[in-house]
């Protein structure tokens, strides 16, 4: 760890490492379908074992972090096809892709039947087809994905997601795991404190200057047993487990994020999902994604490049010099920002303690005890001891200036963590009636959302969580709840600090080089 990106190898020396070193497997049994397909079609991708990239840490972990980024990079964009178990059994005429969820579709291997429950999809050949422009950015409306959670046919019911970016999501992970980590220690502290006292205490959740209420700790009997009182916990569950994915805040990390998306958007159902030899979406195709694709995949995600800002390109001299005025607008948009109060949940930037990633993690709440299947991880290899490791803030392999600046890498601390300018707090927070769903999905409010990062935002239209903002200010505007004082100030502030403020955000944008 701690290269700089002047001692990476080229990108053709890593493609060169991954077809010399590795040996790419096929899927297992190849879907029973006319004759004429199996014989004139093959599947398109190509897989790796996990102990494949067990056997490159051994010898180089930089060089086994570097090669599941590009295994990763090729999956990521491959195109499944049906020999690939790509789409699945939709049903009513052996459907491979559907953009509406068929609750109404049932026997014979269709859509309701389907292991794991769909909600959704398969909608989708290739995780690109919605991560798009830039590569692994935010997906436009016409990508929207439509759910139906209650998988009752009930049109009224179904739901809307927008494609969000997956630039800087290691570092959101990463976040999650050490406020986690900072919040469990407070129950923990509460409870060894009530017992010492013998009566209840009550200590407040702060993790990184974000609050997330208070839990109250109260002794029972004499052998130090405590309860836990967690009904004044805010924007997160119970549990204190900070999960920093979906637009409701209900996934914790990247691996469960990936597996879920492979067979719910795009029919490719993991092993460690479904089970060796299992068939769980009826399309005659077994072993669709190996565990070492999903660690591939995982990698390549959580190693994008931050989000950056049309300031630091033009410094850079990716983009044309901005003219005065909209530096100046640019910086009274982030005074309006923090006056009128969008910096008390867009919190512009949280630090890391430890900027290394790790895949599985080190935290035992953001890896798995068992996969879903009910496999052993440590029997597959997934193994926190033997896990793919890359820094932050120097190991970032794309986003390279002709001038040889890192800039996709986060910024260092002086403590040598990591700076995360998020414009987030990774809780959820009360919206108000205006984007409340028909339905509460997930059970923490129909109008309870995640805070969404705005690094990126001044290109990643549409906004929220279904596309239904086309500007930034219907986004505004559509705050309440929580966030209703704040969208009264900007809308009493002048013209001249309105428009300032929407500089500010359209200058939080997205980038990606040309790969070469």
């Amino acid at each position: 760890m701690g290269k700089n990106k002047s001692h990476f190898r080229s990108r053709s020396t890593a493609a060169s490492l991954v077809a010399a070193t590795l040996v790419f497997t096929a899927p297992g049994a190849l879907a029973q379908r006319s004759r004429l397909v199996e014989e004139l079609e093959s599947p398109v991708a190509e897989h790796v074992r996990q102990s494949e990239l067990l056997h490159l840490l051994a010898s180089d972990p930089f060089v086994a972090y570097e090669t599941a980024f590009e295994i990763g990079d090729e999956l990521f964009e491959t195109q499944f096809n049906v020999l690939d178990g790509g789409g699945a059994n939709v049903g009513a005429g052996d459907w491979t892709y559907t953009r509406v969820p068929r609750a109404d579709l049932s026997g014979g291997g269709s859509w309701m039947d389907h292991l794991p429950a769909r909600a959704t999809g398969p909608n989708a050949a290739a995780c690109n087809e919605c991560h798009s422009g830039p590569p692994t950015g935010a997906g436009s409306a016409a990508f929207n994905v439509i759910r139906d959670p209650q998988r009752n046919a009930v049109v009224g019911e179904f739901i809307q997601r927008n494609t969000p970016s997956l630039l800087g999501s290691g570092a959101l992970q990463l976040l999650a795991e050490e406020m986690t980590t900072i919040l469990q220690g407070i129950r923990r502290q509460a409870a060894t404190t009530a017992t010492q006292k013998g009566r209840p205490v009550t200590l407040q959740l702060s993790a990184k200057g974000v609050e997330f209420g208070s839990i109250t700790a109260t002794p029972v009997g004499k052998r130090g047993d405590v309860t836990l009182d967690t009904s004044a916990v805010e924007g997160v569950d119970d549990d204190l487990v900070v999960r920093p994915f979906q637009w409701k805040g209900v996934v914790a990390s990247m691996r469960e994020f990936t597996r879920d998306a492979g067979h719910n958007e795009i029919g490719m159902q993991a092993v460690e999902l479904v089970g060796a030899g299992v068939d769980g979406d009826f399309d005659s195709v077994t072993g669709e994604l190996t565990v070492g694709d999903v660690t591939a995949m995982v990698i390549y995600q959580v190693a994008q490049p931050r989000p950056t800002t049309t300031v630091e390109l033009a410094r850079l001299g990716l983009i044309d010099p901005l003219p005065a005025g909209e530096l100046a607008a640019i910086e009274l948009g982030l005074e309006v920002f923090e006056q009128v109060g969008c910096a008390s949940c867009h919190v512009p930037s949280i630090d890391l303690a430890d900027p290394v990633f790790s895949e599985p993690s080190q935290h035992r709440d953001f890896r798995d005890e068992l996969f879903p299947s009910g496999a052993d991880p440590l029997l597959e290899g997934v193994d926190p001891a033997l896990a793919i490791r890359f820094n932050l803030t120097t190991d970032i392999l794309d986003n390279v200036s002709p001038g040889g600046v890192a800039f996709g890498n986060f910024a260092s601390t002086p403590s040598g963590g990591a700076r995360v300018e998020l414009f987030g707090d990774l809780k959820r927070h009360e919206m108000g009636p205006l984007l409340a769903e028909s339905i509460d999905e997930t059970g923490h409010g129909a109008s309870v959302w995640l805070t969404k990062e705005l690094w990126g935002v001044g290109n990643s239209a549409p906004y929220l969580h279904n596309g239904r903002a086309l500007t930034l200010t219907e986004a505004i505007q559509a705050h309440g709840g929580e966030a209703e004082a704040s969208r009264e100030r900007f809308e009493a502030a002048d013209l001249l600090r309105q428009e300032a403020l929407l500089s500010f955000l359209r200058s939080l944008v997205l980038h990606k080089d040309e790969e070469e």
